[in-house]
């Protein structure tokens, strides 16, 4: 996106395009898309085109079309759209000419703005500006307004305006239509309830003209799912007219309108909407903005001071869409691997929140991260009754997850298989299990970094001894080898199904069983009463002696003469093929275009990271020469198809130390959501990718890491950057580093006790400041 590009409006936290481009209008949408944890809107333009699609998200509010489909986010009426006639010509970029256009995104302060020069097929020449936000003030509250400055003629401006349900998730209708009506022929209210999960929506707007009262009457219309008003204004050559429309949605299954009443929640959002549209849009704009700052950037704020400004622009994009996407309102709810910018994946939960995203709000803002894992927890009726459909005991958590109760919502069918054109089965939701130690490393590293006991004591215990109940049931002994084993299993690398003793897998089934080992015996003798509630609830007795035998016998692939682990029992016998063209597209997944996935199943190539982020995860188990060994055989036969894989290569490629490789991968990264593929996030932006770009600058560039429970800095700065700076919260105190090529600086600004942290081999106590060179 070339404005986007343009040094001054990244250091102004600008991300823009400069030309409308009616076949690309997805990957604006996705990317510029606003929010605040509870609704994410994506940023269709306010007049309709074909190509679009509008989409306004709330969090939680799942929804299943059929019984023959999963449960997905369903798509909420609109109310963003906008008909404009201005002197009887409809207003369309797609017609007359465009004079001047821009469009931007103020990632600082969550605000979107459009700025056109449009040239009518008649010849009228006229400036329009469009705003609009999503209160991160107000949680419920969408603001716009609009601003139309005839510049060569008088003329007649028309609108038409309102709430429209008749919005589809790409042709699936989620919600019965409930009442419309209209409030003192000025606020317009709709009500819709989800088919099959029974979640009512309230749904109100009004338009008021700048400078005139708080609402303003229209002629009222109502339609099949739709409610709308028309308004008209003469407006003179060179006058400005401004109008500007309020909105908001409530649902029946927000937290604190549990208990209320239909009417009563219609009743309340609509004085809710007058107050926001007595306040207008400016104060409103104010308001977020200010919000922003107290919520995000005060707290955790990221500098680089680099040759290319965009390094420090990507982060702060990264930064402004875990806000955006991350309901930290509500435990009941996770992070979808779009967020809330796309209907991709339907709004659900993957291993991407718990690795790739979780890591942000552990280290920055440890009250959202323990809401996030929170969920896990509350999802263990679910991880219950997967574990019971496949035979096995305990906790198996379900590779893709909606709301808290509702279990594995994997799609049972995917994309077409060129070869049989039939349907591809989705086995992940199957036989992918190496999301359930997932789950409790990510857990363990929140507990790690925030030192929450009382998490631990109420639930944390408990989700990783159900976990392991879960691994002693699936692990197969064989008489063979007298080791425990893991068949018929998909890694990270979802190139390659079915195959058995995946190394990730089992070394991370391994590491959960070893902690619930560890745990048992502190528990004890420190907790033994906390202990014996867990064990009558769990039966932990009969499983702690399993637990021991098992860690010490479960198979962990080894590095072979060269060094190299089998990624799993049959990767290396695979046949070696020319990947070039492949490791040169521009685009992903091209490599469907000549094979099936059986066929790739059979070549030794994978689609992203699988041993690399076992040693990112588990980086003391292995040795330096192990990781370099792995990085030159499987880095080459990586195509990076997954945007969960190159951050993790540029976190490894630091640890290895190759500077060059990692901030070459760290710009790829950036690129699969900012880069020039205007294809690339039609679906949505990709999750665990804008939190990579994060990890990246504070865990590989910064040098980061959590080990054996202590915090250690050993930073490895690109040849482009002098300077980079972050915040972490480590125990509860804000911690505020500076970083260059020869010293590290740390404030501790909270300075209630000492921060113990490791730089550059020696542990330091850091209670108010302390810089420690670390020129070799």
């Amino acid at each position: 996106m070339d404005t986007a590009m343009n040094y001054e409006r990244a250091k102004q936290w600008i991300l823009a395009e400069d030309r409308f481009t009616p076949e690309s209008l997805g990957k604006c949408e996705s990317v510029m898309c606003l929010g605040n944890g509870y609704m994410g809107l994506r940023s269709a333009l306010e007049e309709e085109y074909v190509n679009e699609k509008r989409d306004l998200f709330i969090a939680g509010t799942f929804n299943k079309f059929d019984e023959s489909e999963v449960t997905e986010l369903p798509n909420a009426a609109d109310v963003t759209s906008m008909e404009l006639h201005l002197k009887s010509e409809r207003f369309s970029l797609e017609s007359g000419r465009i004079e001047n256009y821009e469009r931007f995104l103020n990632l600082k302060t969550g605000e979107l703005v459009r700025n056109v020069i449009w040239i009518s097929p008649r010849g009228k020449r006229v400036r329009l500006t469009f705003k609009r936000i999503v209160s991160m003030k107000r949680m419920h509250v969408i603001a716009q307004q609009v601003s139309i400055t005839p510049l060569n003629r008088d003329m007649k401006i028309r609108l038409r305006t309102g709430i429209d349900g008749q919005v589809t998730n790409s042709g699936a209708q989620h919600f019965s239509e409930g009442e419309k009506r209209f409030y003192d022929h000025k606020y317009m209210q709709y009500v819709s309830r989800t088919t099959e999960s029974g979640i009512t929506f309230v749904t109100n707007s009004a338009v008021k003209r700048e400078g005139f009262g708080s609402g303003e009457e229209g002629r009222i219309g109502m339609g099949r799912r739709h409610v709308y008003c028309d308004y008209e204004w003469d407006a003179a050559m060179d006058e400005t007219v401004t109008f500007e429309k309020i909105s908001n949605v409530h649902t029946l299954r927000d937290l604190e309108h549990a208990g209320r009443t239909v009417q009563e929640l219609q009743e309340e959002s609509v004085r809710e909407l007058q107050e926001a549209l007595k306040c207008g849009y400016d104060i409103l704009a104010r308001e977020s903005a200010a919000a922003w700052e107290e919520k995000v950037w005060s707290r955790a704020r990221i500098s680089i001071d680099s040759e290319n400004e965009l390094d420090e622009l990507a982060v702060r994009f990264a930064q402004y869409h875990m806000a955006v996407m991350t309901p930290a309102h509500d435990e009941r709810m996770n992070i979808g691997a779009k967020g809330l910018s796309g209907e991709g994946y339907k709004g659900h939960t993957f291993w991407d929140a718990d690795i790739f995203v979780l890591p942000y709000f552990t280290f920055t803002f440890p009250e959202t991260a323990r809401k996030l894992v929170k969920y896990r927890y509350l999802t263990l009726p679910g991880a219950h009754k997967k574990a019971q459909e496949n035979g096995y005991a305990g906790a198996q958590f379900p590779w893709e997850s909606a709301w808290y109760d509702d279990g594995e919502v994997t799609p049972a069918f995917g994309d077409v298989d060129i070869v049989t054109g039939r349907p591809q089965t989705i086995w992940s939701g199957k036989i992918e299990q190496h999301i359930t130690s997932d789950v409790v490393f990510a857990m363990w590293q929140y507990y790690q970094a925030a030192g929450d006991q009382a998490f631990m004591d109420d639930y944390g215990y408990e989700l990783l001894f159900d976990t392991a109940v879960f691994w002693a049931s699936r692990l197969e002994y064989s008489a063979d080898d007298g080791k425990y084993h893991i068949n018929n299993v998909i890694g990270p690398d979802e190139y390659k199904e079915h195959v058995n003793d995946n190394a990730y897998t089992n070394y991370m089934a391994w590491w959960n069983l070893n902690k619930a080992v560890s745990c048992y015996e502190e528990l004890s003798e420190e907790k033994p009463g906390l202990l014996g509630k867990l064990s009558e609830k769990l039966n932990l007795e009969s499983y702690y002696e399993k637990w021991r035998e098992l860690a010490g016998k479960i198979y962990l692939p080894q590095p072979g003469a060269d060094l190299v682990i089998p990624q799993d029992a049959s990767y290396l016998t695979l046949e070696d093929i020319d990947l070039t063209k492949y490791k040169e597209q521009e685009e992903v997944l091209l490599i469907y275009r000549d094979y099936n996935a059986e066929q790739i199943n059979k070549l030794q190539v994978s689609k992203q990271a699988d041993i690399m982020i076992l040693f990112y995860l588990l980086e003391n188990y292995f040795t330096d020469e192990v990781k370099k060994a792995n990085w030159n055989y499987y880095e080459p036969r990586t195509l990076h198809d997954s945007s969960l894989s190159l951050s993790t290569h540029c976190i490894l490629a630091n640890d290895i130390g190759d500077r060059d490789m990692a901030y070459s991968l760290y710009q790829k990264s950036l690129n699969i959501d900012m880069g020039p593929f205007m294809k690339s996030s039609d679906g949505g932006i990709h999750s665990a990718s804008i939190g990579g770009i994060w990890q990246s600058v504070v865990f590989g560039f910064g040098g980061v890491r959590v080990l054996e429970g202590n915090l250690r800095i050993r930073p490895s700065l690109p040849k482009k950057w002098r300077k980079l700076s972050f915040h972490l919260n480590w125990h509860g105190q804000d911690l505020f580093f500076t970083v260059t090529k020869e010293s590290v600086k740390i404030e501790n600004r909270t300075r209630v006790k000492a921060a113990d942290i490791e730089i550059a081999g020696k542990v330091y106590q850091v209670f108010d400041e302390i810089e420690v060179s670390t020129e070799r």
